[in-house]
């Protein structure tokens, strides 16, 4: 019997609960996926605790990458077939045993990737792509500075740099995290124990980097623009060290102004279809 994970209701982990459902059947343009493997993302934890926007209404599946097999085919679907390996993105929803996505959010596998890697890679090496390629126009010339370097985006970020030829890419994270930075010819920072404000301003003879992601916001956002050169570009993805204020809300602004753009995951998807080629290992 089909199963999928429910958030009941924001808190803990104990509010998540596994309930049965009956079989999804796949309507026009759409692909039944029998999910092998589905990532956890920081945004889930957040959806759970009842933190993060846009989310559902409770309860609901959480779920935004899988992976698996394609298990059953709407009507009009020629461009898959019964049991083709494949990863899809998916707003909610990819906790469950079987998931129905728009072949617009399907990508087939590689034969040398595995299901495993697959199914981590949509949010993370998508929303590094957006940011760097679709929204950057990296050049083998830019200079970069990561937030969060050892994490997700991080890690997918460093690699899309250099793949890109990217020289002089600096990332902060913890310092025994500096190894997973420099496998990936990264320039670490000790959050911790340095600021990145002065190494980068000293590395770059005060002209500052072209490209800063970070996933942090509050006081570090504001810090980063330090170190921003002029006409550098820098890419909020995430806002872990938000807290309620009283003052105007920038993720509502963004909201706010999202409304007003055509960005989807249907366009992440085609924009950043060539993350799936081969580039050596992916980790």
């Amino acid at each position: 019997m089909p199963r999928r994970l429910v958030i009941t209701k924001p808190g803990s982990p104990s509010v998540l609960d596994v309930i049965e459902m009956p079989m999804p059947q796949a309507g026009k343009g759409e692909v039944c996926i029998e999910v092998h493997f589905a990532g956890i993302n920081f945004a889930d934890t957040l959806m759970r605790l009842g933190l993060y926007q846009p989310r559902p209404p409770f309860p609901f599946t959480p779920g935004y990458e899988v992976s698996g097999i394609i298990h059953s085919l709407g009507e009009g679907v020629t461009e898959f077939e019964v049991g083709q390996r494949v990863v899809a993105a998916s707003q909610t929803g990819g906790q469950a045993s079987h998931i129905i996505a728009q072949i617009s959010r399907v990508i087939p596998l590689p034969d040398e990737m595995s299901l495993e890697k697959a199914a981590a890679m949509p949010v993370t090496y998508m929303t590094a792509h957006h940011m760097l390629h679709h929204l950057g126009n990296l050049k083998p010339t830019d200079t970069v500075l990561i937030h969060g370097g050892a994490g997700g985006v991080g890690t997918a970020a460093l690699q899309l740099c250099q793949w890109a030829g990217v020289s002089k890419v600096w990332a902060t994270a913890s310092g025994h995290k500096a190894d997973i930075i420099k496998q990936y010819s990264g320039i670490p920072i000790d959050r911790h124990k340095e600021d990145f404000v002065e190494i980068v301003k000293r590395e770059t003879g005060g002209r500052g980097v072209d490209h800063i992601l970070d996933p942090i916001g509050g006081e570090n956002l504001k810090r980063s623009l330090k170190v921003l050169a002029m006409g550098g570009k820098l890419y909020s993805f995430g806002m872990s060290a938000a807290a309620p204020t009283s003052k105007r809300s920038l993720l509502k602004a963004y909201f706010a102004w999202r409304k007003t753009q055509s960005l989807t995951i249907e366009d992440d998807v085609t924009q950043s279809r060539s993350i799936w080629c081969p580039h050596g290992d992916m980790e």
